[in-house]
């Protein structure tokens, strides 16, 4: 088992059991205390999938402290799924992602699902006066996102359509903006 899961199962458990949120051990790698970086925690259940939370960009002080936060999130806030039991504990596996810095899509033949995520946004109507944002009866900024080199996931089509779901994102009414993003996974 990598830090990065390893991490992940001790915020997790300790959370579960006691309510507690842990503090990053000291004695973990350098990279985990020292580089920021936006993180997803992916929990299963028996292959099943039980949870899956992230941060596409840093919003703690670093790695450590991004994994804690969201694999915690990942095992409570989920709203896909009921909050995680202490007796599922046992039989719980953690993915971790580690994602680098996403970058605007000019094309999408420049996407690849098994090397890139996406992240689609709704971007604001403004008027041909480019002073007036239009409030056309959608919420504004809805987002979806995908990590890389999913299960069954295998065209851009079916990455894209899935993402747009994911944000309920209608591509045909909404105005997009379209992010790649590759990922180090830790399993």
């Amino acid at each position: 088992m990598s830090y990065y899961t390893f991490l992940a199962k001790t915020a997790v458990e300790t959370y579960v059991k006691e309510r507690k949120i842990i503090t990053p051990p000291s004695n973990l790698p350098s990279e985990l205390k020292n580089r920021k970086a936006g993180v997803f925690v992916t929990i299963k259940n028996k292959n099943n999938l039980r949870g899956c939370i992230g941060t596409y960009l840093p919003i703690r002080k670093n790695i450590a402290e991004e994994i804690i936060y969201n694999a915690i999130a990942a095992c409570t806030e989920d709203y896909r799924f009921n909050p995680i039991q202490k007796s599922e504990l046992p039989y719980l596996s953690y993915t971790v992602y580690i994602l680098n810095k996403p970058e605007l899509v000019k094309d999408i033949n420049e996407l690849n699902p098994k090397k890139y995520g996406v992240i689609i946004k709704t971007a604001p109507i403004v008027s041909s006066n480019k002073t007036d944002v239009i409030f056309d009866g959608h919420l504004p900024f809805k987002s979806g996102l995908l990590l890389p080199n999913l299960e069954g996931i295998d065209t851009i089509e079916k990455q894209l359509s899935l993402a747009y779901q994911k944000g309920r994102i209608e591509p045909q009414n909404e105005k997009i903006i379209i992010y790649k993003f590759s990922a180090e996974k830790y399993e």
